[in-house]
């Protein structure tokens, strides 16, 4: 992969690029299944509405996702299973994060990212 030839620790490079992919599906869950408005999913997520619309409209958070492809699904599951719980009220923002940083650790230990 052509970030880890950079001089990046591993949470940096995942937070440069996994986490902006992993937020853009976290949002386009809430606003499509869950019927969140923009800004209802952007106080949620921790964010701005115009940061939301960015990520609905894929102009943000797309950045290196090919290579990314084969821990995609992984992300995909991860990001819906996340939007369902803030949906219900069973987990808050930094509820949201710990779980990516877990994900983030299982993908690594897995020596898929």
């Amino acid at each position: 992969m052509v970030w880890m030839r950079e001089l990046y620790p591993q949470c940096e490079a995942v937070g440069r690029y996994v986490l902006p992919i992993f937020r853009s599906l976290v949002a386009k869950e809430l606003i499509e299944k869950h019927d969140f408005t923009q800004v209802e999913a952007a106080e949620k997520l921790g964010t701005t509405q115009a940061a939301i619309s960015q990520y609905i409209h894929s102009k943000r958070g797309y950045k290196g996702v090919a290579q990314f492809e084969k821990v995609l699904p992984a992300i995909q599951a991860a990001a819906s299973e996340i939007a369902r719980s803030i949906a219900s009220g069973k987990m808050n923002t930094d509820e949201a994060m710990l779980n990516f940083c877990k994900i983030c650790t299982s993908l690594r230990e897995e020596g898929k990212i």
